[in-house]
């Protein structure tokens, strides 16, 4: 009876997150959406074919012999179903500052190809559009332009904070982080979103924004999606 109470617990979690409301977007990315679904559902006809299985089993035993042998199986394999029930009554939040802060790494990947940029001012950038320019284009496409960023809060230095996305190719467990130094506005609270408004600083050593504006905005539906504010 045990497993197919889990399997049936396990499949109700995965129906919540991915049919029931858009939280699988904390974990993984959109186009996996019909997988968990099916998955889901899958896992829960599993769970009802099993615990019927086993009532007619005993049901038979009664039949039979008058009394029945099903196992109950140790109590403590109800600790399997604990990550199911804390994703049927709370879900973790998406990657945040948290991730962003034990990220050492900083590194901008290479690029060697730059549109040219609209002249419309401000000009709304992703964070990783910026960074790559910031970094990698050699004829400073960023210089003197007044552009607008958005992501989520993460402290750092007293003197600046950083504007930073956690950005996933698969699900969260191959998140990468892109992150911009802002400089000139007091750090809001962490993990909070925001789109800032300023200069990109050329002399920084790394990817750096000289910041006149900050809004604060929701966080976005699907929160590892870098995109620009408009």
């Amino acid at each position: 009876m045990l497993p197919a109470a889990l399997l049936v617990l396990v499949g109700c979690a995965l129906l919540r997150i991915s049919l029931l409301s858009d939280l699988y977007l904390r974990y993984v990315k959109e186009g996996l959406q019909p997988l968990l679904i099916a998955s889901g559902v899958v896992l829960v006809l599993l769970g009802l074919m099993a615990f019927f299985r086993v009532r007619h089993h005993d049901g038979q035993e009664a039949t039979d012999h008058g009394h029945t042998h099903s196992a109950a199986g140790p109590k403590t394999a109800w600790l399997l179903g604990l990550p199911a029930v804390m994703l049927l009554l709370f879900a973790p939040p998406a990657l945040g500052s948290y991730t962003v802060a034990r990220d050492g790494s900083g590194a901008v990947a290479k690029r060697t190809t730059f549109a040219a940029l609209p002249a419309q001012s401000p000009l709304a950038l992703t964070l990783t559009d910026f960074t790559s320019r910031a970094v990698w284009d050699e004829k400073g496409s960023l210089k003197g332009r007044t552009v607008r960023l958005t992501g989520f809060v993460t402290p750092a230095n007293p003197d600046s904070w950083q504007l930073s996305r956690v950005i996933v190719s698969c699900c969260a467990a191959d998140a990468r982080v892109v992150k911009v130094e802002i400089h000139g506005i007091a750090v809001p609270p962490a993990d909070s979103w925001v789109t800032v408004t300023g200069e990109w600083r050329p002399d920084a050593k790394a990817p750096a924004l000289d910041a006149t504006g900050l809004n604060r905005i929701p966080q976005p539906k699907n929160p590892y999606r870098d995109t620009a504010q408009p």
